[in-house]
This record gives C-alpha cells, sequence and structure tokens, in this order.
C-alpha cells in the first residue's frame, strides 16, 4: 500500500510535466509565444522538482541499502519531519527493516536452540565442505569423544587419527558404519552415519559419532547369558546320569572285590574314580555359569569409595604381604560416594585385585595401584593398575568372553562375572595393557 501511494505520486508528476510540455509545444507551433513564454520556467521548475526528487530518492534508497548490506535492522527512517514526499518511502523503508528484524530475531532464536540441542546430545558431530575439507561445524560431544579441542579441515585430522580419517573420507552418504577408535590404550566402538547437504552454493559432509560400545556390550552380554543358559542346561542334564552311574558302578566294583579276594583289576577302579571326579568337576563348572546367570537386579545403595578400597585391603593384606606385593591407595577425595551393590562391587573388585597378584608374581618389584576420581561429567571412576606382564591386544580383545582364560586351572568366569556386574550398574570395564609393562582395568559408573 505505501509503495502504491509512492508510485501514483511519481506518475502524477511525470504526468503533469507531459501536460505542460505538450502545451509548451502547442503554443510554439501556434506561434503563440507569450504563452509559450510563461509556460518555460513552469517546465523548468517541473523538471527541476523532479530531478531533486529523485535525488533525494536515491539517496534514501542508498541509505537504505547500506542498512540492509551491514545488516543493521535496528535503524530507523524519520518519518514525522521528512518532506511530505519521502514520509510514505521512509515508512516503507521502516516496514520492511521491521520485517528484517522479526525474520532475523527468529532465525537466530532457532539458531540458538541448534546450537543448544547439538551441544547437549551425546551424538558427536562433525561437518566439512566437501571440496575444500574446511570445517563447517564440530560440537563439544565430538571434541570430548576423540579429545581434538580444534579441527581447521577435516585433512588434518589424518594426523591425529589416520584409521578415523580414512572411514570419514570413505563413508558415503546415508550409510552406517561400526569403526573400533583406539583412545588412550583403550578401545570404542563407533557408529558412523553421513548425509550430504547444500548451502550457498557449497556441499557439505555431515557426519554423525555414536559411541554404541556400551549397547554392543550389552547386546553381547545377553547373547551370552542365552547361551551359556542353554549350554548349562544340556551339559547338567547330560553329566547328572554319567556322574550318578559312575558312582554306582564304583560301590558294585568295591563290593565284587571283596567277595572274590579283590581280584578287580586296579585300573577299572581308577578308571571309574576320574569318571566320577571329571564328572564332579563338570557339574561344577556348569553350576557356576549358572550362578553367574542368576545375577539379575543390584540393590543399589549409596557407600563411601573410601570403605570399598579399605574392606578390600584388609581382605587381601595377609595375601599381599605373604607375597610381598605393594598396594597403592590413590583418593584424592575420601568424601567421594558411589550409588552401586556393594556386595557386587567388592566381588568384582576382588576377581580384579586376584588377577593383579597373579600378574606380577614373577616381577621383582610387584606395584598394585587402588585409586579413585570423578571424571568432569561426574562419573566416578575406579582403576586397578599394576607394573606386572601385561597382555598381548589378542589376549585382552578376548578377556571378557565367558570360557576365555588363559590360566591353565582358570574358568574364565570371573572377568565375564566382572563386565556383567558392571553392565548391572549402567556401567562399563575397560582394559589397557602392554606386554612387559602392566595392565589397567578402569570402571566407568
Amino acid at each position: 500500500m505505501t509503495f502504491r501511494r509512492y508510485k501514483w505520486g511519481i506518475l502524477l508528476q511525470v504526468l503533469l510535466l507531459f501536460i505542460v510540455l505538450c502545451a509548451e509545444a502547442y503554443f510554439v507551433n501556434n506561434q503563440q509565444y507569450l504563452f509559450a513564454v510563461v509556460c518555460l520556467p513552469v517546465i523548468i521548475y517541473l523538471v527541476w522538482s523532479f530531478y531533486r526528487f529523485h535525488k533525494k530518492a536515491e539517496t534514501e534508497v542508498s541509505q537504505f541499502v547500506e542498512s540492509v548490506r551491514y545488516r543493521d535492522f535496528s535503524r530507523y527512517f524519520d518519518e514525522k519531519h521528512a518532506p511530505s514526499e519521502f514520509q510514505i518511502l521512509r515508512k516503507g523503508f521502516n516496514e520492511i527493516n521491521s520485517t528484517f528484524k522479526i525474520i532475523t530475531k527468529e532465525r537466530e532464536t532457532q539458531y540458538q536452540y541448534l546450537q543448544k540441542i547439538l551441544e547437549l546430545v551425546d551424538t558427536g558431530i562433525l561437518s566439512y565442505e566437501l571440496n575444500t575439507g574446511e570445517i563447517g561445524w564440530i560440537n563439544e560431544s565430538f571434541k570430548k569423544m576423540f579429545g581434538i579441542p580444534y579441527l581447521k579441515t577435516v585433512h588434518s585430522l589424518e594426523k591425529r587419527d589416520e584409521n578415523l580419517y580414512m572411514h570419514l573420507i570413505r563413508l558415503n552418504t546415508n550409510e552406517h558404519e561400526v569403526v573400533t577408535i583406539n583412545k588412550e590404550q583403550s578401545s570404542l566402538k563407533i557408529l558412523l552415519s553421513a548425509t550430504l547437504f547444500q548451502t550457498d552454493g557449497k556441499i557439505f559432509k555431515l557426519i554423525a559419532f555414536q559411541n554404541v560400545s556400551e549397547a554392543l556390550d550389552e547386546t553381547e552380554s545377553k547373547a551370552w547369558q542365552r547361551l551359556l543358559s542353554v549350554m548349562t542346561h544340556e551339559i547338567m542334564n547330560s553329566i547328572a546320569p554319567i556322574s550318578s552311574l559312575a558312582e554306582t558302578l564304583k560301590n558294585r566294583l568295591e563290593v565284587y572285590g571283596k567277595e572274590n579276594g579283590n581280584i578287580v583289576p586296579e585300573d577299572f577302579t581308577l578308571g571309574v574314580e576320574t569318571i566320577k571326579k571329571r564328572s564332579e568337576g563338570l557339574l561344577k563348572f556348569a553350576e557356576a555359569y549358572r550362578n553367574f546367570n542368576k545375577i539379575t537386579t543390584p540393590n543399589l545403595q549409596k557407600v563411601y569409595i573410601r570403605d570399598l578400597f579399605e574392606n578390600l585391603h584388609t581382605l587381601m593384606q595377609p595375601t599381599l604381604l605373604h607375597k610381598n606385593i605393594e598396594l597403592n591407595i590413590v583418593l584424592k577425595d575420601p568424601s567421594l560416594m558411589i550409588d552401586v551393590d556393594t556386595s557386587l562391587i567388592e566381588q568384582l573388585l576382588i576377581n580384579l585385585l586376584v588377577n593383579a597378584i597373579d600378574a606380577v608374581k614373577e616381577i621383582s618389584h610387584p606395584s598394585i595401584i587402588l585409586s579413585g576420581y570423578i571424571q568432569p561429567n561426574n562419573r566416578p571412576v575406579l582403576k586397578i593398575a599394576d607394573n606386572g606382564s601385561g597382555m598381548s591386544p589378542e589376549v585382552a580383545d578376548k578377556i571378557f568372553i565367558p570360557f576365555f582364560s588363559t590360566k591353565k586351572t582358570g574358568s574364565g568366569i570371573g572377568l565375564s562375572l566382572c563386565k556383567q556386574i558392571m553392565l548391572l550398574h549402567k556401567g562399563n570395564i575397560q582394559v589397557q595393557s602392554r606386554e612387559g609393562e602392566g595392565t589397567v582395568f578402569t570402571l566407568y559408573f
């Protein structure tokens, strides 16, 4: 409406000038020079007025364009003190500025919301321009996940983690891939997802990084539980009759030997005894895994970390003294508490400490460190570190698998049980180890 009135004003001036010019032409053509001379100042005035009008309009428009160029939508064009012919124009400028101001505010609000959402999610997000590799966006979750505070281009990631960089470059749009990333001698399973989008004529690749280690561990643990449930059931149903028959056969051989002057061959008795012992051993083995699967719901309560460490030290002190092993407890804040099932966590810590004692038995100066602290995200962490023989990467990848053991007399249940306990506490257990240097078990609650 505003610019329609402005347009009619300009049209009126042009029409008036056209009429006067036509009259001037008519007077000159009819040799009425007196009227022609009278019209001439009017023509000059109208031309000058039209020129001055457009010059002022050009200045007004230039000021408005400048405010738009620098996004200065707070600028106000004074309508009351403007010439009457420009009041309408300035009113239009102010309306446009108000509209731009509202749009800018809405976009800024949406950007702030999006930025906060991206910072709050646990998923790492990175975007970069496809042609140049220049980083467009990195959120805090990505920085914390990989310990990378800043990236100028995606190609600079190659120096920090070549394996991760190669997976990012090769990942196609709308694809998903699980990648194992080594971080501080521990490993994380990261789900990568990629998509493309275009803005300002540039194509960007956006990649999401989701830590799925805990989810995969939980899924794997449930799968093992189902497998073990079936196996223990079948083992016990098969071995129990064998053990019973072996016991019956042994008793009958003893009776037969007494009745016939001990003429039963010794190897018969020894063979039956061996069958009986191995059957009982397999039954105990199956019963242990059955008990392993019975742990379903922890009884959580607040406990001081210092109390857990003190109880563990008191329990294991005789063994440590006997084997001349030094145990150091590091706890900077004695008031630290965690919400756990005390009996389960104590069993877990005992298993880890027994393993650490076994790992340092051949070291000249055996040492074990038990420590606890709070991460920046307020998650409690407990660590058991030793300077023992360590493990190869191949062994470290398998130690939490049920049945797997590097000990000749081991059942392979200890560390599997530790992992199950941590999963019940919505936590995780990780191992860092180097052959000849030692091992660190870290418990994240």
